[in-house]
């Protein structure tokens, strides 16, 4: 931990220029070093090149400056109640993951960190809590990790013990919110990427110095997500005219949202929507109406080709514990009912898991390539 505090506080002090790398995989290793140009030079700025958790293709490796992640730092701090001391139980060298340690870091407080190369055992989150000190207790996690934490009543009992427990990495099922709460859980939903220093909008209200914009609205008011101000980073280390960094200060995701009373929700991304008979699926809305049968402990929506349809929507289920999964009837009248007939999945395939990349974010390209 010594060697870590060193490096961490170096990275916060803006002192040299890190790449985080995974230490059980030695091919992603490669796959960064190789890429993201370990060893080259670097823009004078950066403290941080940290790569993005995208399906395919080259990485993309986000820049950062020590007073971008000390923003992000601070904004948390301000957000939550105050500095405190965090427990690492997501991979560090993802921008979520490393934030845990810089934060934590930066209040003063080595961090707590759980061995999760092997998987998530919430079985060890009581011992881990009690190794933290402070007067303010934080974690992060991912909604696959909460789902397994709700299961495990010891896991449960530590994990209120804690001020706040950002969640995020990816969507976060409507009624795993509401079980999380109601086991007296102080959770708090994030969004945000790498290119933003990870989480910059909390609960769906824009941390401190976070600007939402949201980019050729539809009637409804849902468009392009973009997001400016002191966390975004200063772009790609090896893309350095994606279109995505065009205007300076602003990262345009691929998210499509909508802003109302302050409070943004996401609906989707832009490169995941389904074409079905001319009509657009967008996968997250129709998942968060499966996501309510009691049935489903997990699910993602996807488009497999379709001669007729150009593709045709379908669900991969994982059942939730002790039940078997709903019917594909069961599953296509509810969403009907609460969505419309095109939206409904024309197929249901059952699973034990879903492929995941990052932190824990549902790798469609891979379910596709699965269920095909």
């Amino acid at each position: 931990m010594l060697r870590a505090r060193r490096d961490l506080s170096a990275l916060l002090a803006g002192d040299a220029a890190y790449l985080p790398l995974p230490d059980v995989d030695s091919n992603e290793s490669t796959l960064l070093r190789t890429h993201l140009g370990v060893g080259a030079p670097v823009d004078d700025r950066c403290a941080l090149v940290v790569s993005t958790s995208g399906t395919t293709g080259v990485p993309k490796g986000a820049m950062h400056t020590a007073a971008t992640l000390a923003a992000s730092a601070e904004a948390t701090a301000v957000a939550l109640g105050g500095p405190g001391a965090w427990l690492q139980t997501l991979p560090p060298h993802h921008i979520a993951g490393l934030q845990v340690m810089l934060r934590s870091i930066a209040a003063g407080a080595d961090p707590v960190v759980v061995d999760v190369s092997a998987g998530f055992d919430p079985a060890v989150l009581p011992a881990a809590a009690d190794a933290l000190d402070g007067p303010r207790r934080y974690t992060s996690l991912v909604p696959v990790q909460l789902r397994k934490a709700l299961a495990h009543p010891p896991a449960v009992n530590a994990l209120r013990t804690f001020d706040a427990i950002l969640v995020g990495g990816a969507a976060t099922p409507p009624a795993l919110q509401r079980d999380a709460r109601d086991a007296g859980l102080a959770i708090v939903t994030t969004y945000g990427m790498s290119e933003t220093a990870g989480g910059c909008v909390y609960d769906g209200v824009p941390l401190r110095g976070t600007t939402i914009r949201i980019d050729a609205p539809n009637d409804d008011g849902v468009g392009r997500v973009v997001l400016g101000g002191s966390t975004v980073a200063l772009g790609y280390r090896n893309r350095p005219d994606h279109p995505a960094f065009a205007e300076p200060g602003w990262f345009r995701t691929d998210d499509l949202g909508v802003v109302r009373d302050g409070v943004l929700s996401i609906v989707g991304r832009a490169d995941e929507a389904v074409s079905t008979g001319g009509l657009t699926v967008i996968p997250q809305v129709v998942e968060a109406v499966i996501a309510e049968l009691p049935a489903v402990g997990d699910c993602a929506v996807v488009g497999l080709p379709d001669e007729r349809l150009g593709e045709r929507v379908v669900v991969a289920v994982v059942p939730a514990e002790g039940r078997a999964a709903p019917t594909l009837d069961e599953i296509r009248e509810f969403v009907v009912d609460r969505l419309d007939r095109y939206a409904a999945p024309r197929e249901v395939f059952v699973l034990d898991s879903l492929p995941l990349r990052g932190p824990g974010k549902v790798n469609r390209a891979a379910l596709r390539e699965l269920l095909s």
